[in-house]
């Protein structure tokens, strides 16, 4: 095999090689030809045909380009995607080797990522029909784990975060119904991004339990599962699953973090998981979370609801035909599980959707006070040939922090948190709500950016040219006044779950004005040539709320744009011109908060 130059790339330095001409988009066919045929992480690899053809596509769609990395984000960026998701030309096995008809269209994510200019270079092998979370249940191999081949790589979607974590590629497609894209991200020190159901079309997957199923999303570094996870987000009419993004949710986490734990934690066993776990929530105290352990039998309860009643039929709903038509075409574990739902009645199953219901909704009104609740991963990793010893039990295992998330309807992040004693990595879970898939995001960011650590099974560290993207869910406001934090009302920033995002200061372009009669105080920031830097806060408000947050304002006062001293422009408070006519000019205090000091302070003079 000839040496990958590309490997271990994020999705930034392939932009960067790409605007430099060090590569081409002929490297791909040097890409796939490199990739070794015996490596069982795939079950297909792109022929070299197969990567032309998506050239040929991607350069027709990129002849009327008046700026070519900005209309196609992953010019360029080879991507895998797991074996149950459908890509035009490939076969959709879903590890059953009975499974063999090619696909005659994309999966509606697979249509969006080539759209922003990505290309598929392979299909990746999983726990047949997405049943499993150990990545050994597929008659292609066992996917071993990339920092010990003795042990497993997790699943469902294992195949997907091999190729991620060794660099082969920046990010790959999994799916999540029991936890398949947070599992293995763990076992191989790498992103996984559960969005909240519906967020990315479902449309083009071979379902596994229709109902929960979410397409996830892997890679090295949160800046590039976020990227890609904006480029995915589309209501898509055609899944009835599908939902729109409700744009009343905050951007991040509050101020003074607060994080739930589960009182009682399970880790069977697993003294070194035990202990880097502990030494996770205590690094999280030194950096001020508060964390607040709670009781954790509810999740416990949804989570046994997933293998150990009626709503395994689902599974069996989902390959009824196959199951009748050729039972020995299934792996002997997944084929004793998907049987399983046949021995329940539809009123077992609707007594069971009940059941979900009401623990759904006491465990979303437990989380509702907290960021987030921060769970291992796993609890624990066995071997190889311990899961193949006891299957069931020790998959089941791997699920305990995991099971409920999607029967709950809550978004999830899977970070990786260190390493264990032994050398194989340790990863933590963040569950939110349903979309706040943007917070988890921005505290991922954080978190990869504080632990440095190495990238995958790669050995290098995330790079210093990593951005932010602005959540499209919210409109970025500048606060000059009495919105500022601490003042009287800020209140209506935070009720409507806006988030503070910096402080800055407008460009040379402002004055600031005192204005009269206005209870409580209230400055007017006004534009004009010879003026200066005034002190602002800029908040991210959800769209949803930004017009009863506007509907507040009141005269002279309005919003309008303010630029920034950057250049940047965002939404602000502007103020009338005859509501400066008689206001004192207070520029060359630099800001509200001092004037309000200096003026606090004359008050307190006078009184003495």
């Amino acid at each position: 095999m000839h040496e990958i130059k590309t490997l271990g790339w994020t999705i930034s330095e392939w932009q960067t090689a790409y605007s430099k001409n060090e590569i081409q988009l002929d490297t791909l066919k040097d890409l796939v030809a490199s990739i070794d045929p015996q490596d069982n992480a795939w079950i297909s690899i792109a022929t070299v045909e197969q990567v032309e053809q998506q050239i040929q596509v991607l350069n027709e769609l990129c002849k009327e380009a008046e700026n070519l990395h900005k209309q196609f984000p992953l010019y360029g960026i080879p991507f895998a995607v797991k074996d149950n998701i459908d890509v035009t030309g490939f076969a959709s096995t879903a590890a059953c080797k009975s499974l063999t008809s090619i696909a005659t269209h994309d999966a509606e994510t697979v249509r969006l990522l080539k759209q922003a200019g990505a290309i598929v270079i392979g299909k990746t092998n999983l726990d047949q029909f997405a049943t499993g979370l150990v990545g050994t249940r597929s008659p292609f191999g066992a996917v071993a784990n990339t920092f010990n081949s003795k042990y497993v790589s997790g699943g469902s979607s294992s195949g997907s975060a091999s190729v991620v974590a060794r660099g082969l590629v920046p990010f790959a497609l999994g799916t999540d119904t029991a936890g398949s894209g947070r599992v293995p991200a763990a076992f191989n020190n790498i992103v996984g991004l559960k969005p909240t159901k519906g967020r990315f079309s479902n449309r083009g997957l071979l379902p596994a339990c229709k109902s929960l199923d979410c397409i996830s999303i892997f890679a090295l570094t949160v800046v590039d599962a976020d990227l890609v996870a904006n480029i995915l987000e589309a209501y898509d009419p055609l899944d009835s699953y599908s939902r729109k993004h409700p744009k009343n949710v905050p951007a991040r986490f509050s101020n003074k973090l607060k994080f739930a734990i589960p009182e009682k934690l399970n880790f069977f066993g697993d003294d070194q998981a035990e202990t880097i776990f502990n030494q996770t929530i205590q690094l999280l105290e030194s950096l001020n979370a508060e964390i607040i352990k709670i009781d954790f039998s509810d999740f416990e309860k949804l989570a046994a609801q997933l293998y150990q009643g009626s709503w395994v039929a689902e599974r069996t709903a989902a390959v009824e035909d196959l199951l009748k038509t050729n039972p020995d075409a299934f792996d002997p574990t997944v084929l004793e599980i998907i049987q399983n739902g046949e021995k329940y009645s539809a009123v077992d199953a609707y007594n069971a959707e009940y059941l979900k219901q009401d623990l759904a909704r006491k465990i979303q009104q437990r989380l509702a006070d907290f960021d987030a609740l921060i769970v291992p991963t796993t609890p624990t990793i066995y071997t190889i040939e311990q899961v193949q010893q006891h299957p069931i039990e020790y998959n089941a295992h791997f699920g305990t922090y995991t099971n409920f998330t999607n029967l709950a309807d809550l978004s999830a992040l899977a970070l990786p948190a260190g390493f264990r004693a032994d050398h194989l990595p340790f990863g933590i879970t963040l569950i939110a709500p349903a979309w706040h898939d943007a917070a988890l995001v921005h505290f991922g960011k954080a978190w990869q950016n504080y632990l440095a650590l190495k990238l995958g099974a790669l050995d290098k560290t995330l790079p210093l040219s990593s951005t932010t993207l602005v959540s499209p869910h919210h409109i970025r406001v500048a606060v000059v006044g009495a919105h500022l934090t601490g003042m009287p009302l800020n209140f209506q920033l935070t009720t409507r779950d806006a988030v503070h995002i910096e402080t800055t200061k407008t460009s040379k372009n402002y004055a600031l004005y005192a204005l009269n009669g206005t209870v409580p105080p209230k400055p007017g920031l006004a534009r004009q040539q010879d003026g200066q830097n005034i002190i602002v806060e800029l908040w991210d408000v959800p769209i949803a709320r930004f017009g009863e947050f506007v509907a507040e304002i009141p005269t002279p006062l309005g919003m309008g744009n303010v630029e920034l001293e950057d250049g940047r422009w965002v939404k602000g408070f502007i103020c009338e011109p005859y509501g400066i006519d008689d206001a004192e000019n207070i520029s060359h205090f630099g800001g509200w908060r001092a004037y309000i000091q200096h003026r606090n302070s004359q008050a307190a003079n006078t009184a003495n």
